[in-house]
């Protein structure tokens, strides 16, 4: 059975308080520009719908995302001066990158035989948007944007548990003065235990290696 959302921000526990937390809602509402309908919308008018997401539960089905009411009501509850119009466009637009975050996700699961028992699975989630990564500490100091969100979401696959660090930035164009919204999405494996350890190794490994291959390339006339 289809229940919740993947990107609880938070610990949860029922459909009532959808799985965003409050200050992850806001963050979303400060960074995604609000939209501008031909005729006024209020809290009464959004959408109860809920859409279900691709991330697979490990209790079967899929998580559901929030719908526009679930996401208003959540940010009222918490006095964050929530506006009605802006559901229409936050909403969609939240879905989106989260499904991209798992595709991301997926992209580092391929080959590794998490289909052999029915799949990989999301596990639980918590958005962490005040607790930088060390990896985007250090590019902060570097100079360059911090990421507007983080979240941690653990995977199962074949019992075994990775948890997935995931930072958020805003692209060009992105703002509360743009309608042109982009995301770069930064997926990769926690270092907390040695699968994480062993996949990054991989990749960079990886990396390094086409790169190798491809600067040896001889040049064809």
């Amino acid at each position: 059975m289809a229940d919740k959302c993947p990107v609880d921000h938070g610990s949860h526990s029922s459909d009532q308080s959808c799985p965003i937390d409050h200050k992850s809602r806001t963050t979303w509402a400060s960074v995604l520009p609000g939209s501008r309908p031909a005729h006024p919308v209020n809290a009464s008018s959004l959408s109860t719908e809920r859409e279900v997401s691709s991330i697979p539960r490990t209790d079967n089905g899929n998580w559901v995302y929030p719908s526009e009411a679930q996401f208003f009501a959540a940010m009222a509850r918490k006095n964050h001066n929530p506006h009605a119009p802006d559901m229409k466009t936050i909403i969609p637009i939240h879905n989106a990158v989260n499904e991209r975050a798992w595709l991301e996700l997926m992209k580092w699961e391929s080959g590794r035989g998490g289909e052999k028992c029915g799949g990989v699975k999301l596990v639980t989630f918590k958005g962490r948007p005040n607790d930088l990564t060390p990896k985007a500490r250090l590019m902060t100091l570097l100079g360059y944007s911090a990421p507007f969100d983080r979240h941690d979401w653990v995977v199962e696959r074949c019992g075994t548990r990775i948890r997935y660090v995931i930072d958020f930035y805003t692209g060009r164009g992105a703002g509360p003065s743009s309608n042109n919204v982009s995301f770069y999405l930064d997926v990769r494996p926690a270092l907390d235990n040695w699968e994480g350890v062993k996949m990054r190794a991989e990749n960079i490994w990886q990396d390094w290696f086409r790169s190798v291959r491809s600067s040896s390339t001889p040049f064809q006339s």
